[in-house]
């Protein structure tokens, strides 16, 4: 089954199964000559390093070892069945029974499942999650250690979920609760403009009444036995596949998968679900969708017949050429968006599949509020330009040197290739019959066909693939109803089509200006941490350099840039001095645009971020060895030579302008926008500022406000990878060791980092324009910094604790909240300041039951109601995540980053796993009792704003 390209955006909305357009037998085994797989009837070659399997009751399984991280592993069940497999009656059910797996089964009891896998360090959430969409089902399991126990472990609760759940009828009462709190907190201003999309896409198609989410009756009335009906017709060993990836003996997991599921009795796989109707010639037809929250965009689409298209080289090679031609256009209109007074915020042209019912050609443009007339004629004379005049050769050699480099990363770093990748790779065969083909054996086929990639052979293939917007559907979504409505939007594609249009000027490439800083700079201290391999170096310019060389991720290097500043430069005067630094990019530098950049480092592995923390301002990414002199060039002459253009203050304050238009659209976004504001007293580094304060900040502020960090605050860079120390040496002395003189540390700005926390206690309420049953609930308690390592981790197990207890009486017991949440925040930057925080949205009418029930469970807390158990299933997890934080880059990174200026970091890094095996259930009472007084807390309701009638 092939995922609709053109409903991506549902994969946002996965939840559950949707029901089917009518009951249907259950269809005749595949005949024998039907391939099991799709690479026997592709001429693709499969990657040999997969083990591919079928029990003899049709199971299906895909095995690979592999040590990245080392010492763990994924396994998932895959069922071919989701939504769209459901009848009228059990709307919604494909999602319920992805629940039911945690709630009981023939060897496991209800309630104990997630208890099991805490003890064996699988957190709840993170490596313990289920999703249901349109056409599948996937349980997700990720095993902490190779341990042919928990393997083994794993396979058990797998066999059960495939086919022993009990599915009694009290459980799926007690479940029922959490499957509508669920439905509720993902119903928002978003998804209802999605529904009104897919209406509009396609009305009268299955699918749009088998969306995942489900139908309200159903869920709120369908018993056990329907339940248990769909289970069986649905869940069958030719509808499953199985898919373990990880640090485990190949053999050894083929085994123990034919141990747990061999017996399995067969039965027929259930028949393919309808999808359409989708009427291929509609045309001419427009919709208007206005909520208050919604930004502005027009999309222009027609539909084409759809076209089978196996995974074979012929069809990859007509793919690479479409991908070419379309990424030119879109190169384009990402250009027109870039550039000074941008008609638009961004465009997208494309086509996609819509199931296997239509092929639908679609032009998107977003727009700022009342500019959709200029956006779209711009982006539809740009798209018509590029398809009446075609393509340059040097569009076609930035397509190409981009796909080649993604190509050539890919294979160079193919041994170390993490277990997600592999297992996602594998998950595509099954549910896209796309073949995981190697890396270099794709690379292979890409240069042999790359000379035929020429630019009459792109434009060729997207006039072939794509549906000519004649008379199209036009569909508008905004604040506000398109001025002169439908017929407006209708002349304004009109103007588009009869536009004059002229060939393009093709502009000559630069070649990047940044390439000599002057005299490399000297290294005068050399040293190396013995316990971790770091080694620690500093320029004489003050630059501090700190190198991890490891090949856990072949041909990667991880970067980060830290410099002096951060969100201490505000102050209760000046509050948004750094609010424009995200966007310094987006300004380009003082001798390329960000678009001329785009072009100039196309095929190469670089790139240019930054952001405002704490106490420091923060560039970071990832790159390769062989691009990562050019990396660091980037980042010196973002230092030197910020561009500060015009065009990307015009992006921020479209930017601004979304932000303010949907404040408080939803529950989450109102008590984040004003949290701050309430729990500083109002001061204004910690406030929401308003609309015009945001607007007015320029990049001439900015220079003034940030430029002397820019070119002489401390700076301390991090690489982490798989690179040669001294190459690296000699190219950061090159480049930031070239600069003058840096400050020789960081400064303290002992009086910024005051933070005060607010002396009122008690409720107080915010209220949200979004669904009138969404309430949320948020109690803040005032702690302490993470100065103090010990109590900075009984915090941090104190609040593992409390999600395990909101998880077992909210969610499971109560069935009253789908997420609830609680954490410690001690803070690192402000002293002496932290927070404990727990986080519960509940139905509106169920907002004071769901307080009482946080109130006894804190109250219980409080008087050491909490055995061991609970506080091993909270820290279990946490332990593991200490065992495997130096099988990534990114957890090298944490320790790396600061390694000379916070050294301190890796000393805890080291002392934290004993410090919380030392924690006893006595330790987190007298936390909960110390922290978590039910007079200390701020408690936040979010509430529906009343009507305007009440």
């Amino acid at each position: 089954m092939r995922f609709p390209v053109m409903l991506a955006a549902l994969a946002a909305f996965a939840l559950q199964p949707i029901p089917a357009f009518a009951e249907q037998p259950a269809a005749p085994a595949a005949a024998a000559a039907e391939p099991l797989w799709a690479f026997e009837a592709s001429d693709i070659p499969v990657d040999p390093a997969y083990r591919f399997g079928v029990l003899d009751n049709g199971m299906r399984y895909i095995l690979r070892q592999n040590a990245t991280p080392e010492g763990t592993a994924m396994v998932r069940l895959h069922i071919g069945s989701g939504s769209l497999d459901e009848n009228e009656d059990e709307r919604g059910l494909a999602h319920f029974l992805e629940h039911m797996a945690f709630n009981g089964s023939k060897r496991v009891p209800e309630g104990e499942m997630i208890k099991l896998l805490e003890r064996e360090g699988l957190a709840f959430g993170a490596d313990t999650n289920a999703s249901t969409g349109l056409e599948q089902t996937v349980y997700r399991l990720d095993l902490p250690r190779n341990d042919e126990g928990l393997l083994e472990t794993v396979l058990m609760l797998m066999r059960e979920t495939a086919s022993e759940l009990l599915i009694e009828e009290d459980a799926v009462a007690r479940e029922r609760g959490i499957i509508l709190a669920e439905r509720r907190d993902r119903t928002n201003f978003a998804y209802k403009s999605l529904i009104d999309q897919l209406e509009f896409t396609a009305p009268g198609a299955r699918f749009i009444d088998r969306l995942p989410i489900g139908a309200l009756e159903v869920l709120e009335n369908a018993p056990a036995a329907t339940l248990r009906g769909f289970y069986r017709r649905t869940y069958v060993p030719a509808n499953t596949t199985l898919v373990i990836v990880g640090d485990f003996p190949i053999d050894l997991m083929e085994a123990r998968v034919r141990h747990w599921f061999a017996d399995w009795t067969a039965a027929p796989d259930p028949v393919e679900p309808v999808t359409g109707p989708v009427d291929i010639a509609r045309s001419g037809e427009t919709d208007i969708y206005v909520d208050p929250a919604l930004p502005e965009s027009v999309s222009v689409s027609r539909y084409a017949a759809w076209e089978d298209r196996p995974d074979t080289i012929a069809n990859r090679q007509l793919g690479l050429l479409r991908q070419v031609g379309y990424g030119i256009v879109n190169r384009r209109l990402q250009a027109l968006a870039r550039s000074a007074d941008a008609p638009f915020r961004g465009a997208s042209f494309g086509t996609g599949d819509l199931f296997e019912d239509a092929r639908s050609t679609t032009l998107t443009v977003s727009t700022s509020d009342g500019e959709w007339r200029k956006g779209l004629n711009a982006a539809g004379v740009a798209v018509r330009t590029a398809l009446s005049y075609g393509f340059s050769q040097a569009e076609v050699n930035e397509q190409l040197a981009a796909i080649r480099t993604s190509l050539e990363n890919a294979a160079s770093s193919s041994e170390t290739r993490t277990h997600a990748a592999l297992a996602a790779m594998a998950l595509s065969l099954v549910d896209d019959e796309r073949i995981p083909s190697t890396p270099q054996s794709a690379l292979e086929r890409f240069e042999e066909f790359a000379g035929e990639i020429t630019p009459d052979a792109a434009l060729a293939a997207v006039m072939a693939d794509a549906a000519a917007l004649d008379d199209p559907l036009i569909r508008y979504q905004g604040r506000s109803e398109p001025e002169g409505g439908a017929d407006a939007l209708r002349a304004a594609w009109n103007e588009v089509a009869s536009a004059e249009i002229a060939a393009p000027n093709w502009a000559e490439q630069a070649e990047f200006a940044y390439q000599d800083f002057g005299t490399p700079g000297a290294v005068v201290s050399d040293t190396r941490d013995e316990r971790l391999g770091i080694r620690l170096i500093r320029f004489a310019n003050g630059v501090r350099l700190n190198l991890k060389q490891t090949d856990i991720r072949k041909d990667q290097v991880s970067y980060r840039l830290t410099l002096d500043g951060g969100e201490l430069l505000n102050t209760a005067d000046d509050p948004l001095k750094t609010a424009l630094v995200a966007t310094l990019p987006a300004g380009g530098l003082g001798k390329h645009s960000q678009d001329e950049l785009a072009t100039i480092l196309a095929g190469r592995s670089v790139g240019i971020s930054i952001g405002a923390n704490g106490d420091s301002f923060q560039m970071g990414g990832t790159t390769t060895p062989r691009d990562l002199e050019l990396q660091l060039q980037l980042l010196t002459a973002a230092l030197v030579d910020p561009g500060y253009r015009s065009e990307g203050v015009e992006r921020y304050r479209r930017g601004i302008a979304q932000f303010f238009a949907s404040l408080d659209a939803t529950p989450g976004q109102a008590l984040n926008n004003k949290i701050g504001g309430i729990l500083s007293d109002g001061d204004p580094r910690f406030t929401l500022q308003s609309r015009e304060a945001y607007e007015a900040r320029t990049f001439e502020q900015l220079a003034a406000d940030i430029g002397d960090r820019l070119s002489k605050g401390a700076i301390e860079l991090a690489l982490v990878g798989d690179f040669n120390e001294q190459t690296a040496i000699d190219n950061v002395a090159k480049t930031l060791g070239a600069l003058e003189p840096r400050e020789a540390e960081f400064n303290p700005r002992e009086e910024a980092r005051q933070r005060p926390f607010t002396a009122e206690r008690g409720t107080r309420i915010i209220t949200h324009t979004g669904e009138a049953d969404q309430a949320l609930i948020r109690m803040i308690w005032p702690t302490t910094d993470d100065s103090d390592l010990r109590e900075a981790l009984r915090l941090e197990l104190l609040g593992l604790v409390v999600r395990v207890r909101l998880q077992e009486e909210l969610r499971e017991a109560l069935g009253q909240a789908y997420s609830p949440s609680a954490g410690s925040s001690p803070s690192r930057v402000w002293c002496g300041y932290g927070t404990f925080s727990l986080n519960v949205a509940v139905d509106r009418a169920q907002l004071d039951p769901a307080r009482s029930a946080i109130g006894a469970m804190l109250d219980g807390l409080r008087d050491g109601k909490l055995d061991d158990d609970t506080v091993n299933r909270a820290r279990q997890p946490l332990l593991e995540n200490y065992d495997n934080l130096l099988k990534s880059l990114g957890g090298w990174m944490s320790l790396a980053d600061r390694a000379q200026s916070e050294a301190d970091r890796l000393d805890r890094y080291f002392a934290a796993p004993d410090i919380l095996k030392s924690f006893t259930a006595q330790d987190i009472v007298s936390a909960a009792q110390q922290y978590l007084a039910s007079d200390a807390a701020v408690e936040l309701l979010v509430v529906p704003e009343p009507a305007k009638d009440e």
